[in-house]
């Protein structure tokens, strides 16, 4: 019998010392809470003038957080329960890695250079927005340069293995190396230019579709997501909510709060439909994680890398799949009306178009990792030197076309396409590809191109798989550890290499059978 009054937690925190830094812990999770709340509200409602005193708000939120992470009664705690591993159980074991790498990485960046990065970091988003706009990369230039170098020092001052990309990789997926990401393109380029060239020889999925240029009603379309996210469980009003905003994001408050934004472009309908179905792929891990660990350092998902492996997984494999089209074309028909002469075949080549694009939010499943590709290899080349910032739009030009075979017209189409480099994060890039790998992981896991949860789009049932392997555990093991207790191995690019071969030059000899299968 539960003792009454006792936190969730006590049920897998037991030791007396680490229940009583959680206690202490609930201001850090609380300032967590409302600078979240905060910046969703940022993206959503709020005025633009309200700007000014968000992120003032948002910064000594920050500061604050920052002196709670570096107090030497934290550091001390961890040092103690670290001294005596042996005595605990796996969820404590992952409470003290948790807490000592955000009191590592916390220690070892002082204040001026937190500070200095944030102050960059607000300057260079705003210039890099006018800076595309006018395509012109010479302004954004100086600004790149300071945080280059502000990265730099930074992997010094963390410290790392073999190259001082690995800090910058450790920060956004903890334990990934240069070398794994090296290993992983090695076999992935070369892989991906086949299936390519393969694709572009038989035909099957076209290059542009007629329905991409078919316009659409917006308020018809959030009807669409509605049900759509119905379909797929969310829980919307109870658990979840879905707003609209710029840039599609998920952010949660805990497991009993998450929130996911689209944006409705007016045309090419599937953007919106996979952007929503992508960001719900983030949601349900947040969602299906054991409620025990809500509100302690445990809660939330371990990595960028695993957390993209399930928006991934469902965009793709679930939602591209053409298990997935006789419901798509019923709620598209009942909804905007612009699939009602297109059979179920046609849907599926809509949304599987496959072209080499010089935009990488626009890249299909074939030709998406190359973008990551190119971004990988020039930022490890500005890390360790050998690659200027102001080489990097020849550099970029140069690779997009040795590996796409386009080439960008201008610095908005090229380097100045993305926001990332002004927020500072580099060594981001590669969890995208790190997130592709695992959800061919997990299709290869559920039986891959037999795999009868897909073929009978068993939607429960594939989110109590996902549930049982991955949400559950939080951060209770680092992401290579837990992808290899889910999925039986580590990540490796074998299993994305077999689900692109499989889809892209196999399927299509057999999709008619799966696009109705018997449910």
């Amino acid at each position: 019998m539960k003792e009454k009054g006792r936190p969730p937690y006590y049920e897998v925190i037991r030791d007396p010392l680490l229940r009583y830094m959680v206690r202490r812990l609930r201001l850090l999770w609380a300032l967590e809470h409302a600078a979240n709340l905060m910046s969703w509200d940022l993206e959503t409602h709020m005025p633009r003038e309200g700007i000014r005193d968000r992120s003032a708000a948002l910064e000594e939120i920050t500061a604050l957080m920052h002196s709670i992470a570096t107090s030497s009664w934290l550091r001390e705690m961890i040092e103690a329960a670290q001294e005596r591993l042996e005595e605990l159980n796996d969820y404590e074991k992952g409470l003290v890695r948790v807490v000592a790498r955000e009191v590592r990485i916390a220690t070892a960046l002082p204040e001026e250079l937190v500070r200095r990065e944030a102050k960059i970091t607000a300057e260079a988003t705003k210039v890099w927005e006018v800076a595309r706009k006018r395509s012109d990369f010479n302004m954004f230039k100086p600004y790149l340069e300071q945080i280059v170098e502000i990265q730099r020092e930074k992997a010094e001052r963390l410290g790392y293995e073999d190259h001082p990309y690995d800090a910058l990789l450790d920060l956004y997926e903890e334990g990934l190396r240069t070398r794994h990401v090296e290993e992983i393109f090695s076999k992935l380029v070369p892989a991906t230019k086949k299936v390519l060239d393969e694709v572009r020889r038989r035909g099957f999925y076209p290059e542009r579709h007629m329905l991409e240029d078919k316009e659409y009603d917006v308020d018809k379309a959030r009807e669409m997501v509605r049900r759509l996210l119905g379909l797929l469980r969310f829980p919307l009003g109870e658990r979840g909510r879905v707003d609209e905003s710029a840039h599609p994001f998920t952010i949660d408050m805990g497991v009993y709060d998450v929130r996911i934004t689209v944006r409705y472009e007016g045309r090419d309908f599937k953007r919106f439909v996979y952007s929503a179905v992508h960001e719900f792929g983030h949601a349900l891990y947040e969602l299906q994680q054991d409620p025990r660990l809500d509100q302690t350092p445990l809660v939330g998902g371990v990595s960028l890398g695993v957390h993209e492996s399930q928006s991934r997984f469902w965009e793709n494999i679930v939602g591209r799949g053409p298990w997935f089209m006789p419901e798509l074309k019923r709620l598209a028909d009942e909804t905007i009306g612009l699939t009602r002469g297109v059979d179920l075949l046609e849907l599926y080549r809509y949304v599987n178009t496959v072209r080499p694009d010089v935009i990488r939010v626009d890249a299909d499943e074939v030709t998406y990792n190359l973008h990551i590709y190119l971004r990988f290899t020039l930022e490890k080349k500005l890390i360790e030197g050998s690659l200027r910032v102001d080489e990097l739009p020849e550099a970029w030009n140069s690779l997009m076309e040795e590996l796409l075979g386009v080439r960008p017209r201008n610095d908005a189409e090229g380097v100045l396409q993305d926001i990332h480099w002004s927020h500072g994060s580099i060594g981001y890039f590669p969890t995208y590809t790190l997130g592709n790998v695992i959800a061919a992981m997990i299709w290869r896991s559920l039986g891959g191109p037999d795999a009868e949860m897909l073929h009978r789009l068993d939607i429960p049932g594939l989110q109590e798989w996902l549930r049982e392997k991955i949400h559950i555990w939080g951060k209770t093991y680092p992401p290579r550890t837990l992808v290899e207790k889910a999925l039986g191995a580590p990540p490796t690019a074998d299993a994305l290499v077999e689900y692109l071969e499989w889809k892209y030059t196999r399927l299509p000899d057999k999709v008619e059978e799966l696009l109705n299968p018997q449910r």
